[in-house]
């Protein structure tokens, strides 16, 4: 008997062994390690996207010590089908794992992580579900696979773990659980291999800014795309949308580009990617008219085409064997494809001028999308392209512009994993104020840029605390596709609304300066708290061990904080939703200062603040530099120059390194940027020394007058 176990145990065993594979290791950027086990499958989200790192800015931020005992990171390869596990600590929290809406801890999730429209659970269906996590304690993995992954994120115990818990009797034993700690986070990928990196700190911020670049860097959008947008009617025709734009003008609110939906297009669902001429007879005209009146144009599509489009016929070829709403779903894995469609919208749009595009229903819903029993000419499956469809379209559309020299920013319902270059918001169909904000301070792990925007609202209070918040966003955006609502719809807030469109204009030198740094050293422009130094749910020893009824700071930021989040390097902001008149506000640790004011507000506390109804709560940490613009109705052109207001927070010296460029091409590529490094600090007789570096001969300079100002008394 004892014989037979022997002869079991070890049968066992081997075939463990046999499971199990070696990971081939490889350095391949500074603090970036490559895993590979088994056979990757040669297309993934990386070859999808065709991006390349950025390889000065990782090399800027230095080499690192691989983040984990590497030996703890384990491979195996069981009935088709690769099984990753990451070690976890016991008191590491997780973040990531794609543009989730309703929570920011991952941990004890499980997940399947596949490209959908947002459905109202964090359940891996989403319309990012980029297979990244970030650890508390300062790494990110990424799983390089165009599959859809299920991810068990420290919720398995393996039987021959060191670490598993004793078994306990849940009949007497109280602190009997029903989910035990586990201490891996486990990926099961469907292929018989697969690629897979590690990303060094050694602060959460850094292993985020380390993955933005080896993903080429965050988009740097032109000035116009961080103005403000409006979206119209459906149906609207040229005559309607030049009217749009002259209210705009007469009532002073701003606005750099407007949207236009699927009327301009003579079908759509599917597409015929062509306009219609009864609302838009001369498109061409039309659109340089709009060019005239300082406003770029944004199409609606969607990629499906239309058996009436110009071009079906040539694309059938090279289209699946299902379709979506009876239009052609083109194989864009393939060139002649990505030749005849996106040829179409370049002959057709961008060669008239038209500046960027609104892509749809390249995400999901599996009811109209395409089956996963869909075949593609080029043999891709039916998964791998649902899981990239969104990144396709967004890199083809984006070297339409490229060639021209011209920047875009536009709208995608779908991205993933090697999309953080990519000039594009996401946005949804999904309409909850709290969740939009929790999807913002997401976005910041999954390598994208997410907007909550503005389309219509039950009262006057809902649609201010709405614009509030899409000011301080990466798109500022109303969206009346289907309500008609404009700026002023709502009389009683609309002096309020107009303050806070102007303030948008005014800021976009920061907001401008932040997302060059999104592209050159990888930090998100909004982001968690989580990645903020001084806000840490692992807190300082000294502030752990004192009492919580007197220090509720410990408590509170241990909890889940998802409605409030960092706006570039200064600025935290704290959204006020419908129907709440005041709101708690957890400051990091170091001085905070009242954005509109510069009042002292706090130092590693909690503060309850009664805002009122005109402004929702905006603090700069000490040391705080904010340039500040004119509140133009245009984001500047090229040539112009403009002046320049400095503010300056709280008494600690800062420093603040100022972006320039043309503000339109792609010319900052070839080195026509600068950066202008601002220093402010109090001297001991308490008044205010202010410096900026030169401009440098031969770079943009769009700076006129130059002037500074202490916030703070």
């Amino acid at each position: 008997m004892f014989k037979s176990i022997l002869i079991c145990t070890a049968f066992l065993l081997s075939c463990l062994c046999l499971n199990a594979q070696t990971i081939a290791w490889e350095l391949v950027a500074p603090g970036v390690w490559k895993g590979t086990v088994g056979r990757p499958e040669s297309y993934n989200l990386l070859t999808a996207s065709g991006v390349k790192p950025y390889a000065a800015g990782l090399a800027q931020m230095g080499s690192a010590a691989f983040p984990m005992v590497q030996q703890q990171v384990v491979a195996q390869l069981k009935d088709g089908k690769t099984y990753l596990s990451f070690p976890l600590k016991k008191e590491e929290q997780l973040f990531g794992f794609g543009l989730n809406f309703q929570t920011v801890h991952q941990r004890g999730k499980i997940l399947e992580l596949h490209v959908d429209h947002f459905a109202g659970k964090d359940n891996g269906r989403t319309h990012s579900p980029t297979p990244f996590y970030v650890s508390s304690d300062g790494y990110g993995v990424f799983v390089n696979s165009a599959r859809y992954l299920k991810v068990y994120a420290g919720t398995g115990v393996r039987r021959d773990s060191e670490n598993a818990p004793p078994a306990k009797d849940r009949n007497t034993d109280k602190s009997w659980a029903s989910r035990p700690y586990s201490d891996a986070v486990e990926f099961l990928v469907p292929a018989e291999g697969v690629e897979f990196y590690v990303f060094a700190g050694p602060t959460p911020l850094k292993a985020v800014s380390r993955y933005n670049l080896f993903n080429g860097g965050g988009p740097l959008p032109p000035r116009w795309g961080l103005g403000f947008t409006q979206r119209v009617k459906t149906l609207f025709t040229a005559e309607e949308v030049e009217k749009e734009a002259d209210t705009f003008a007469e009532k002073g609110f701003p606005l750099d580009f407007i949207g236009l939906e699927p009327g301009w297009q003579s079908k759509s669902y599917p597409c015929s990617f062509e306009w219609d001429k009864g609302r838009f007879p001369n498109p061409a005209g039309f659109v340089g008219d709009m060019l005239k009146k300082g406003i770029r144009l944004n199409l609606w599509t969607n990629p499906y085409v239309s058996p009436e489009s110009p071009i079906y016929k040539a694309i059938k070829p090279f289209t699946a064997d299902h379709t979506v709403w009876l239009g052609a779903i083109p194989d864009l894995t393939m060139p002649e494809a990505q030749q005849l469609l996106f040829g179409q919208l370049k002959k057709d749009q961008v060669a008239i001028g038209v500046s960027g595009y609104k892509f749809d229903e390249v995400d999901g819903y599996d009811h109209y999308l395409w089956p996963d029993v869909t075949t593609f000419p080029s043999g891709k499956s039916a998964e791998q392209m649902r899981q990239t469809y969104g990144l396709l379209t967004q890199r083809y559309s984006t070297d339409l512009f490229r060639e021209r020299n011209q920047r875009t920013y536009g709208l995608v319902r779908g991205s993933n994993g090697g999309g953080t270059s990519f000039p594009y918001v996401i946005y949804n169909d999904y309409y909850n104020h709290e969740d939009f904000i929790t999807a913002l301070i997401n976005s910041s792990f999954a390598g994208v840029l997410w907007t909550p925007e503005v389309r219509a609202s039950k009262t006057a209070e809902e649609w201010l605390r709405r614009m509030q918040s899409v000011v301080f966003s990466p798109m500022a955006m109303i969206n009346a596709w289907s309500s008609g609502t404009k700026p002023w719809s709502y009389p009683e807030v609309e002096k309020q609304v107009k303050d806070m469109a102007i303030l948008r204009m005014q800021m976009m030198p920061y907001w401008y300066s932040e997302f060059a740094k999104y592209h050159f050293q990888g930090i998100p422009p909004f982001r968690a708290m989580n990645l903020e130094p001084g806000f840490n749910s692992r807190i300082d020893k000294e502030v752990r061990n004192t009492d919580l009824e007197e220090n509720p700071y410990v408590d509170a930021v241990a909890k889940e904080v998802k409605d409030q989040y960092m706006a570039g390097e200064y600025l935290l902001v704290a959204p006020m939703f419908a129907g709440k008149t005041t709101r708690t506000v957890i400051l990091p640790r170091g001085k905070w200062f009242d954005f509109y004011t510069g009042d002292f507000v706090g130092d590693g506390t909690v503060i309850t603040v009664t805002p009122g109804l005109d402004r929702i709560p905006v603090y700069v940490k000490d040391g705080g530099i904010i340039p500040m613009g004119p509140g133009l109705m245009h984001a500047p052109k090229p040539m112009d120059k403009i002046n320049l207001e400095i503010r300056y927070y709280g008494s600690k010296p800062g420093t603040y390194q100022l972006y320039d460029d043309d503000g339109e091409s792609f010319d900052y590529e070839k080195g026509a940027y600068s950066f202008r490094e601002i220093k402010m600090e109090r001297g001991k007789d308490g008044k205010l020394k202010s410096s900026i570096s030169s401009a440098v001969k031969g770079k943009p300079n769009t700076l006129n007058k130059i002037s500074f100002k202490a916030m703070t008394k």
